[in-house]
């Protein structure tokens, strides 16, 4: 039995990036200073997620994100095993990709109120694919990690983001982040015989150079894949 990947493309590769999808959600509702931009366009290929991370207007907390604008989009990704992100290039700085199932409503004040969101951080340090399985989510509510509470709805998953965050201190000033393309990715699996009605052909290859922080329960994910690959 062999394994190889499918693609539901969202953001870059063959669906073209818009500015107008995205929208920064810096710091600066809170009184900070960061600030972020998405610079792209239909005929990019990259899309660049670029700003300044500031650390001293909150005594060395702050945060830049750019997300998806529309309240109203919602994806199904049920069918799919986790999201591929693909790197064409970064400065060394930690990231974290931001999904949610629900949005919270807005306050009298206009902020809006908050609500589950499930993480995962990466690094980027230079060209590469980065793959994210569900369960290799963290659920966070105001940035605190969450037990016990309900999975992520994948039949509805309506806001995707990416953010920079100083991890107290621990990392500010300028950022880049130089994204192909944001995609759902599956595993799919097939047998030799044509007749069995499992049976199927699926046209992208597989990349060697999928990415691993170091954490033991993200290197289980790892190993996970490579059994599917035939890689362990």
């Amino acid at each position: 039995m062999d394994a190889q990947l499918s693609h539901l493309p969202l953001f870059g590769g063959p669906k073209a990036w818009h500015a107008s999808d995205w929208t920064s959600t810096d710091d600066r509702v809170r009184g900070g200073s960061s600030q972020s931009e998405l610079t792209c366009s239909p005929s990019s290929l990259v899309a660049k997620f670029h700003g300044n991370l500031d650390i001293t207007t909150l005594g060395g907390a702050g945060f830049a994100s750019q997300r998806t604008k529309s309240e109203k989009r919602k994806w199904n990704l049920s069918s799919y095993d986790g999201i591929e992100l693909n790197i064409a290039g970064g400065d060394g700085k930690l990231y974290t990709l931001n999904i949610k199932d629900e949005i919270a409503p807005k306050r009298p004040d206009g902020r809006q109120e908050s609500a589950l969101v499930w993480e995962y951080d990466f690094r980027a340090d230079g060209a590469k694919k980065v793959y994210i399985k569900w369960d290799d989510l963290r659920p966070t509510y105001r940035g605190k990690e969450q037990g016990n509470v309900r999975p992520l709805d994948l039949k509805k998953v309506k806001q995707v983001s990416i953010m920079i965050r100083s991890f107290f201190g621990k990392q500010e000033g300028e950022f880049q982040l130089d994204i192909v393309s944001i995609s759902a990715f599956r595993v799919k699996h097939y047998r030799d015989d044509p007749e069995d009605e499992d049976y199927e052909i699926i046209d992208d290859k597989m990349e060697d150079d999928v990415y691993s922080p170091d954490n033991p329960k993200r290197q289980g994910w790892l190993s996970w894949f490579g059994g599917c690959c035939g890689l362990t």
